[in-house]
């Protein structure tokens, strides 16, 4: 699975990950700021799913991939 992390704030991270079966979903939560390679798991556990169309504005190279529902 591909995983990119978006900081859109030294506290704010974006986070979209594929799937297996082919589609990609988008999460985003508040971080501490001191390490996004590790906080990037924790938006992945516990960050809130983003709108597809606000996950497309993000990740525009994910735009052609179904949006998992």
């Amino acid at each position: 699975m591909d995983t990119i992390v978006r900081p859109l704030s030294a506290r704010v991270l974006a986070v979209a990950r594929t799937r297996v079966e082919g589609t990609w979903a988008a999460y985003i939560d508040a971080v501490a700021g001191v390490n996004h390679d590790y906080e990037k798991d924790v938006v992945l556990r516990n960050g809130d799913k983003l709108t597809e169309e606000l996950a497309i504005a993000i990740f525009p190279e994910f735009k052609d991939v179904p949006y998992a529902r």
